[in-house]
């Protein structure tokens, strides 16, 4: 199998690598699997991705406009253009691991092109979820050209994988597909239990409006419970301002750092639709509880009672009332390890080439 993986010609498609976030997690992961194949983004920084500093990353023509990593929100709508302009001939297999423009590449005859879809496009087809376009009145101005757009690039994927149940019937309203499902990659090993627990809670994430932090703001000024909070965004001012003594915001935070607020919180709180989301799965690969809301990839993930609880609303109100119930004590951490182990990266590598054997690509 290795050398029959060896032979084939891979490239691999990005919608951009500016961040790292989950998709890059994925794209790291496709990387290892196949190190032989090229990486097609629209914009690259070198500097933010030490780990692909081996991989051959071929970036558009938008990365040597000023200021693109920067501004690349603001290059959206010339992103669908720029992906288009991929010269691709020679390769047996593309895979584009997408949840904006990378799917809509130009395949070359006889080549195999699935998508590892993150979601169809949030803030064009869901803006009450992800309203970071429809926000700005030039962004609305593009919406309808990129659904059009969007459609059109989906049209050309000979198959679809998506990352969670929740994102397989968003691929089938929205692109009129069906997919298979194959969870995200998540590196188990990375995270560590302990048979202790501190007495805080935890939120990890970026300070944006859609991952709502403001609901777990309110909802520990109201219980006056200990908080932590990990991460920094264009919010972190005025959830500062608004926040009460007992909740604490770090910033960013090393590697190590955050293994050990992970291992030590007594729960993460969980208040965003995610497609899948892969800090409550790093928590639980900690051994500790996840407290989310009800909706998205964390209501396939966690187990009520057993590796955390829901909340039934998005809002501040119905995460009080989970949280005067709950008892961090009753969950076991090497329990709630052993469920976290299914989301291992090899397993997930090893589905992919599981997938690639059914459809007789290797």
């Amino acid at each position: 199998m290795k050398a029959k993986l060896k032979q084939l010609k891979v490239a691999l498609i990005h919608d951009w690598l500016v961040l790292p976030g989950g998709a890059e997690r994925v794209l790291l992961a496709l990387s290892e699997l196949f190190p032989q194949a090229p990486v097609y983004t629209t914009i690259y920084c070198p500097e933010n991705f030490p780990q692909f500093s081996k991989t051959k990353i071929i970036p558009s023509y938008l990365n040597k406009l000023p200021f693109a990593a920067r501004y690349y929100p603001f290059l959206l709508p010339l992103m669908t253009r720029a992906v288009e302009s991929f010269r691709l001939s020679g390769y047996d297999l593309i895979i584009s691991d997408s949840h904006a423009v990378a799917k809509g590449i130009q395949k070359p005859l006889g080549a195999f092109h699935f998508c590892y879809c993150h979601t169809p496009m949030r803030y064009v087809w869901y803006p009450h979820i992800d309203s970071r376009l429809a926000d700005h009145w030039w962004g609305g101005l593009f919406i309808p050209y990129l659904k059009k757009w969007d459609k059109k690039a989906a049209s050309r994927v000979d198959d679809f994988i998506a990352n969670s149940f929740y994102t397989q019937k968003r691929i089938k309203e929205i692109y009129q597909r069906d997919s298979e499902v194959i969870y995200p990659p998540v590196e188990i090993k990375k995270w560590r239990t302990s048979n202790g627990f501190k007495n805080y809670f935890l939120y990890v994430g970026r300070l944006v409006k859609y991952k709502k932090p403001e609901i777990v703001i309110e909802a520990f000024n109201q219980t006056k419970l200990p908080l932590k909070v990990v991460g920094t965004g264009p919010l972190l001012p005025q959830l500062k301002a608004n926040a009460q003594s007992n909740i604490r915001f770090l910033g960013r935070v090393t590697d190590e750092e955050l293994q050990k607020i992970y291992r030590e919180c007594a729960a993460l709180i969980f208040p965003t639709v995610e497609d899948f989301g892969i800090v409550p799965i790093e928590v639980m690969a900690s051994g500790r509880p996840v407290i989310a809301y009800q909706e998205g990839g964390a209501a396939e993930t966690v187990v009520p009672g057993v590796t955390g609880e829901f909340f039934p609303k998005q809002s501040a109100s119905a995460l009080v009332d989970v949280l005067r119930q709950f008892s961090p004590e009753k969950y076991q951490p090497e329990v709630i390890r052993q469920h976290a182990e299914q989301f291992d990266k090899k397993n997930f590598q090893q589905k992919i080439i599981h997938y690639l054997v059914k459809k007789k690509v290797i």
